[in-house]
């Protein structure tokens, strides 16, 4: 079964409770993920994976409401999550979205479906090498995969993240990197912050169609070149970033207690 796993939660601290904002006079954040997932013509199940903390009982309630599977687990050991729910609902294949990513292209997650389910690939991503805008980040792996990085990966960045311990490890996983051959990836549409999700009301309001695509956006841009002005100072990747400070500070206090473990025998 390809299953995709949506990670989802309230406690975002550069824009609390994202994740159920509206977008426009019906929409929420998570709303939008969910339309925009279910117009796949590959994906068997949708699941929202969001975690045991009691301000996230608000997403199982809105989740449960729009009919769409929920599953909770850990809050900062987010690959402890995604292998609990990949073997929960039994899924073989799992794509991974992130809830902040209302406008996800559903052309491309099949697109990238069909490429991995036709290649012996272990892990196939649009985003660790970037040419894709931000907001469209797609990753595919197996649950064969999902185990082993589930046993072996002790980095905080490999367990807050899912899926750093592939790319860490390439000699040990068959990877493969989507790659356009126009790099857009100074483009973005994911909500991280406030200016974000302006930009994204104002290209949902803009666009009449559903689901709105990538070319979509792309277009609209050419024709209200303004519009990338919104956001364009937006700094990428900070979550990821704080969490390789936490690496090394792992790191370091792994090699102090190693030392101090030599002195006392």
């Amino acid at each position: 079964m390809i299953g995709c796993i949506v990670q989802a939660r309230m406690g975002s601290s550069r824009l609390p409770g994202k994740t159920l904002l509206k977008i426009d006079d019906k929409n929420t954040v998570l709303d939008f993920v969910i339309n925009q997932l279910s117009s796949s013509n590959l994906l068997d199940e949708i699941i929202i994976a969001t975690t045991n903390l009691e301000s996230d009982n608000v997403i199982e309630n809105f989740v449960k409401n729009v009919g769409v599977n929920i599953f909770r687990g850990k809050s900062n050991d987010v690959l402890d999550r995604y292998f609990q729910c990949a073997k929960h609902f039994s899924i073989d294949i799992i794509v991974r979205i992130t809830g902040d990513n209302p406008l996800i292209d559903p052309t491309i997650i099949d697109n990238l479906i069909q490429k991995f389910t036709s290649n012996s690939y272990d892990y196939l991503s649009n985003a660790h090498v970037r040419t894709f805008p931000y907001g469209t980040e797609v990753e595919i792996f197996s649950f064969k995969s999902l185990e082993q990085a589930w046993k072996n990966a002790i980095l905080p960045s490999e367990r807050e993240h899912v899926t750093p311990y592939f790319y860490n490890n390439s000699n040990l996983f068959n990877i493969h990197d989507e790659i356009q051959s126009n790099n857009i990836s100074n483009l973005r549409w994911t909500i991280d912050r406030e200016n974000d999700l302006f930009l994204v009301k104002s290209i949902v309001s803009k666009i009449t169609k559903r689901p709105i695509l990538m070319n979509d956006i792309l277009d609209l841009f050419s024709k209200e070149p303004k519009l990338f002005k919104i956001n364009e100072t937006q700094i990428h990747d900070e979550g990821y970033k704080k969490s390789l400070n936490e690496d090394e500070e792992y790191l370091k206090s792994k090699k102090k207690d190693g030392k101090n473990n030599e002195k006392e025998n």
